[in-house]
Parts: C-alpha cells; structure tokens; sequence
C-alpha cells in the first residue's frame, strides 16, 4: 500500500472575499471509484454540491468522519450532493472502499480518487479535511468542518462554531455566507506527490 507524504499542519484561508462567490471553473468531469462521471464544482439551477477533500491517511479526517457522515446524511435528505473526494492520487481503489467501510459506512456520498488533483486545483483546497460547497454561481463556501481543532495536538473538548453546516444552512435559506471562508485545521496536501 502506497499513500503519499502527508503533512500534518494548519492553514489560514480566512479573508478576502468579503462574501464574494468564487466563479466555478468550467464544468471538471470526474469518475467516482464505481466508474460513474460527475461535475461536482459546476451544479446546475437550484442543486448545492457538498465537497469533502479528505485523506485515508490523515488522523484529523478520521477524527471528523462521525461528524462528515452525520452531515452527509443529514442534509443529502434536504437535496445536497455531496462526495467524498480523496485528496491522494496514488491510494488505490481497494484502500479508498476500505477506508469507506471503516471510517464512512453508512455514506451515499460517491468517492472520487483526485488523481492528478484536479478537483483539488480547483477548488483551492490545501488541508485535509477540508469543504467546499458550490451552487450554480460558484463556490460560496471553503473551509473548516468546525472549529474544534485550534492547531494540531490541540483542540476543544467541543466545537463553538459549526462552519460548514452554518454555510448549508445559509445556502439553503437563499442567504450569504457570512464566512465564505474559514482556517482548515489538518493534514496538508502535497500536490507535487504523486
């Protein structure tokens, strides 16, 4: 089993859009691990894409797995799209289905290996876990899960802020983000690893 070098770390990428949208890139085809093809950062009329960039490697991903599943399910029901996007080009599809099966059991989510991290690119991910969300604008939303990891090895014993269901609720309630963007706590992505 082969994974790429992961950098434990934390990133700000708070500031400068002052809930601004981000133009979504031309429509970026992509196939899940089942072979299906989607366009994840281009949803169309009313759909709201949810897009989790995790790591099969990273122990903060892994930490947040109850609380992506638990989002996942709760607002797919209300007609989010979301996937599981693993920011690690080289992990085979095996490891990817077994990492499903440990840490996401129950999910719906498709998995899409970003293998030459386009998706990445794209949306300007850096961290692991990290979310983007998009609507038929563009992206209005990058960043944190939740604020429960200050800086690596150190966290609250719960979150205060809850970021990203914050974004969908706002999304949802035809509203701005208020904090388009937000500080990802987590594993760095190195795009030069393949």
């Amino acid at each position: 089993m082969r994974f790429p070098r992961l950098i434990v770390a934390g990133i700000v990428v708070a500031g400068g859009l002052g809930g601004q949208i981000v133009a979504a890139p031309n429509p970026l085809s992509v196939r899940d691990i089942d072979g299906h093809s989607w366009t994840p950062l281009s949803p169309s009329g009313n759909d709201v894409d949810l897009v989790l960039f995790i790591s099969a490697e990273c122990p903060v991903t892994q930490h947040y797995a109850p609380e992506m599943n638990r989002i996942v399910a709760a607002y797919s029901a209300r007609g989010v799209h979301a996937w599981f996007v693993f920011a690690e080009p080289s992990i085979p599809v095996a490891d990817v289905r077994q990492n499903l099966k440990d840490f996401h059991p129950h999910t719906t989510a498709p998995a899409i290996i970003d293998a030459h991290f386009d998706l990445t690119a794209a949306a300007g991910v850096t961290i692991t876990p990290e979310a983007a969300i998009y609507t038929a604008r563009g992206r209005v939303y990058r960043g944190r899960i939740d604020n429960l990891y200050i800086t690596i090895g150190q966290n609250r014993r719960e979150a205060t802020t809850h970021d990203l269901r914050d974004a969908l609720e706002a999304v949802l309630a035809g509203k701005p983000v208020i904090h388009p963007e937000t500080e990802a706590v987590g594993c760095f992505i190195e795009r030069g690893v393949r």
